[in-house]
């Protein structure tokens, strides 16, 4: 029998494990994470007129393309006049008849409906919003699709309470109402202004982005698996001129236009002699102002989701940061670190951070004023990062050193570019602040609450957030003053733009 002999075992040796080699965004190399959700995308869409979908009058039709690889995704109908027209006799039709008969917790079922039919497709409508607009699909995931529900659901609170939108005055609807929405939150858009509409007893004729026209046609699916009456919305497709043909219909009683502010004074030049109602929701140009007592990290969060996780898609994007010159460097410091994380890639993998922009046209707008801000003196900053080959993206952009001369602080870029200014009193920041033509929000960041009520009453924005940004909710109104625009959208404020008082 063998002899086990103890033998005395040596000490494990212990090695610390390697530094990491890569740094910043290389740090960790994920795996591709991609939304494997149907679409459920058609090869091509007709217009939605009188409860159905019809070919054009004119038998065309034009591309849409998938910004994030230039591929096309569907043919869209372009309607003219004619198409117009037939989609506005449809919608009086549908009010004379039906929609302004039935009582208000009638048309609440069928606002319920369709906020439930959206979330019952809210995957399926999220990858169709990434596709076709370009936008991460964790934005239109946990924000556009959800939210565009939200709206909905509260709108069809309101539908059988409106005695209570104006007390002691009497409420009634429009009539027929022509609306225009933008690119950047396509189904949002829709939402926002189709819900308070049908709820106050109006029908609809609304035109989408031309470079964003497939959700809201499969909106019109859920319109239908809905039951909404025919005609009560209507849906045309087209570019400038179909958009033209929708302000500009004798039918409509209000027009209610989102998009930039040069196309507003257009339109409302356009109407001047006439007694329509308008709202718009024009462009901005928003200033986010952080004190030096503000709770820096949670500042620069709010500061990156403000304006880089939505590509600067957004007309509220807080596009001017205003430091407290004490913290400007540790807070520019910050915000360089932090964008140098952040991915850029393919809108339908989870881990994208920023998408793609959204056309080739607004891409050059980008680039030609970010080449302008680099002319003008301001310093740039942009992370290392390789940009898909194929596809419209930008790198998330930095300027320092701006001063309102430039044209970075006063213009609108509509992409990943922030601004950033200094200054050294409470009252220099409100003069700067309000510096300029829009005034549609801004952000202010301190711990003092004194502070924040004197910064809310003297800024000239119509929302201003408080140690957060870019935060919505379907009963607060949204909306500018100055050149962004008047009117708003939400709340019983929104609604009150869809009626006419007694």
């Amino acid at each position: 029998m063998p002899t086990l002999l103890n033998k005395k075992r040596s000490a494990p040796t212990l090695r610390r494990p390697a530094a990491p080699a890569l740094i910043f965004g290389d740090l960790w190399n994920y795996d591709p994470a991609p939304e494997t959700a149907d679409p459920k995308l058609k090869s091509r869409y007709e217009l939605f007129i009188g409860g159905k979908f019809v070919a054009p009058a004119s038998g065309k039709y034009f591309d849409s393309i998938n910004p994030a690889n230039e591929q096309k995704l569907a043919e869209i109908a372009r309607a003219n006049a004619a198409d117009v027209a037939a989609a506005y006799r449809a919608a009086k039709k549908a009010y004379d008849q039906t929609w302004s008969r039935l009582p208000g917790r009638e048309r609440a079922k069928y606002l319920f409906r369709i906020a439930r039919l959206l979330q019952d497709r809210a995957r399926e409508f999220a990858v169709a919003e990434t596709m076709d607009g370009g936008k991460p699909i964790k934005e239109s995931r946990d924000f556009d699709v959800p939210m565009a529900a939200a709206h909905f659901f509260y709108h069809a609170g309101w539908a059988d309470k409106l005695e209570y939108v104006a007390p002691g005055r009497r409420v009634a609807s429009l009539g027929v109402v022509g609306q225009v929405i933008p690119w950047n939150f396509p189904l949002l858009m829709l939402a926002w202004k189709i819900a308070p509409a049908l709820a106050m007893g109006n029908c609809v004729v609304i035109k989408p982005a031309e470079t964003t026209s497939i959700t809201a046609l499969k909106l019109a699916e859920i319109f239908q698996d809905a039951g909404l009456p025919a005609g009560v919305v209507n849906i045309v497709t087209g570019f400038a001129d179909t958009g033209a043909a929708v302000m500009g219909h004798p039918l409509a009683a209000k027009v209610a236009f989102t998009g930039s502010t040069e196309v507003g004074k257009i339109i409302m030049r356009s109407l001047a002699g006439t007694d329509k109602k308008m709202t718009m929701e024009l462009g901005g140009k928003a200033a986010n102002i952080i004190f030096d007592d503000a709770p820096l990290d949670q500042a620069v969060e709010g500061i990156i989701n403000g304006i880089f996780f939505n590509q600067g898609h957004v007309c509220c994007a807080g596009s001017r940061l205003l430091v407290h010159e004490p913290i400007a460097a540790a807070v520019l410091a910050k915000l360089k670190q932090r964008i140098s994380v952040l991915r850029v890639g393919d809108p339908l993998d989870k881990n994208t951070d920023i998408g793609a922009i959204n056309s080739p046209a607004q891409l050059a707008t980008i680039k030609r004023l970010v080449a302008v801000g680099v002319k003008e003196g301001a310093t740039l900053y942009q992370p290392d990062c390789a940009l898909p080959a194929k596809g419209y993206y930008f790198r998330p952009t930095i300027f320092s050193g701006v001063s309102m001369s430039h044209r970075i602080a006063r213009e609108e870029i509509f992409g990943p570019v922030l601004s950033v200014l200094t200054f050294r009193t409470v009252d220099e920041a409100i003069e700067k602040a309000n510096n300029t033509a829009y005034g549609l929000s801004a952000g202010v960041w301190t711990d003092k609450g004194a502070r924040i009520l004197k910064l809310a009453a003297e800024l000239k924005a119509g929302v201003v957030w408080a140690n957060t940004y870019n935060k919505f909710d379907p009963a607060s109104p949204f909306g500018g003053y100055k050149e962004s625009g008047f009117g708003r959208e939400g709340g019983c404020q929104g609604l009150l733009d869809y009626c006419k008082l007694d």
